[in-house]
């Protein structure tokens, strides 16, 4: 039987408490790193978040609005909608990239038919633009012609008189009416504003239309988010 030590078992005695100290620290250590995990609920917003309710559109706006409304009968006009609201981001790029650079971008007034389906979009620009917003302005109208909308240039304070809108954007979208039920055919005068047409859009339920849902990029990010970490 070996002879006892005390000194040899003082020696062990420290060496596995050191040891088992320094596993303690190490799993503390890698508990404080670990993220939190995502919660499902909203966070509320802070307590020093205090809005206030404010007009959905400038005197400019409003102005144009009117003139509008007043110059095209049967049309649908709509004031601050969103670009993620009446268009479909493209599949070959992240919903969340399209979403931040295009989709959250503002059309100031939309033109519609009768089944609100976008026609063309006014575009009022300020004459103090900064070059931000020129960009700004810029990637909108590209996004829209893009998906075959016609945009309108207005600049605050000279909103065209109602004979002026008829002639032009009336008469534009009556044209392009026109090509829509006829295609291939030779242009020919039309009314100003096709109402039995109108009509039928209002009719006719097309899938192929329907506006971009609510939730459409809550989903996508989503499923972003799972594909990522898989």
């Amino acid at each position: 039987m070996l002879p006892f030590d005390p000194l040899v078992t003082s020696a062990l005695a420290a060496a596995l408490l050191l040891f088992t100290l320094l596993a303690l620290h190490r799993r503390r250590h890698a508990a404080r790193r670990r993220p939190e995990p995502a919660s499902t609920v909203a966070p509320e917003a802070p307590a020093e978040w205090s809005t206030e309710a404010v007009r959905v559109m400038s005197i400019h706006e409003r102005r144009a609005h009117d003139m509008l409304g007043r110059s095209l009968p049967g049309m649908l006009v709509l004031a601050q909608v969103p670009l993620a609201r009446f268009l479909r981001p493209p599949s070959a790029h992240g919903h969340a990239r399209w979403q931040r650079d295009v989709g959250a971008l503002n059309a100031d007034l939309l033109i519609c038919d009768a089944g609100s389906r976008v026609l063309a979009v006014i575009d009022i620009r300020s004459a103090r633009e900064t070059e931000r917003s020129r960009d700004r302005h810029e990637r909108l109208a590209r996004a829209l012609r893009t998906a075959g909308i016609r945009v309108y240039v207005w600049h605050e304070g000279e909103v065209p008189t109602s004979a002026e809108i008829r002639n032009g954007i009336g008469a534009d979208l009556a044209a392009s009416a026109s090509r829509r039920k006829n295609p291939g055919t030779a242009s020919r005068p039309m009314p100003l504003i096709p109402v039995p047409e109108s009509a039928e859009f209002d009719a006719v339920e097309d899938a192929g239309f329907e506006p971009v849902p609510s939730d459409f990029f809550d989903v996508t990010d989503s499923e972003s988010g799972q594909l990522s970490k898989a």
